[in-house]
């Protein structure tokens, strides 16, 4: 599967667990257990993590290509309506994809992130 993604869990309600930079899925690893008794959980790893399944050349990493590969993870894995709970740079990514294709969540919960960055990337 790509990204190392992986489900946990079987509610009704999908949450996407998305890490920030220099980090991976295992951040989530002490809140997965009591979620996952009331939700569908779906972890992955970015392509800059280190647990990554392959490492891309730096020029792939950017604001606009990692909320594509977003959208690409949900539509492979055919969700839709999801919660996304981005930390850090991944909240701005998870609010790129929620502009270009807005069906794909219903939530986004925004941890320790930084509107700025965004702007300053994606538009200057």
């Amino acid at each position: 599967m790509a990204m190392n993604a992986r489900i946990v869990g079987n509610g009704e309600i999908t949450l996407v667990l998305s890490h920030g930079f220099g980090t991976s899925q295992e951040i989530w690893e002490y809140v997965i257990p009591e979620l996952s008794r009331r939700y569908k959980l779906l972890l992955f790893d970015w392509s800059f993590s280190s647990a990554a399944d392959s490492q891309p050349a730096a020029t792939d990493i950017s604001y606009a290509g990692l909320a594509n590969d977003l959208i690409s993870l949900l539509d492979e894995m055919k969700m839709k309506g999801v919660v996304f709970i981005g930390h850090s740079l991944a909240g701005m990514v998870g609010c790129l994809a929620s502009v270009h294709r807005p069906e794909l969540f219903s939530y986004l919960v925004l941890v320790a992130a930084s509107p700025r960055l965004v702007f300053l990337h994606s538009y200057g």
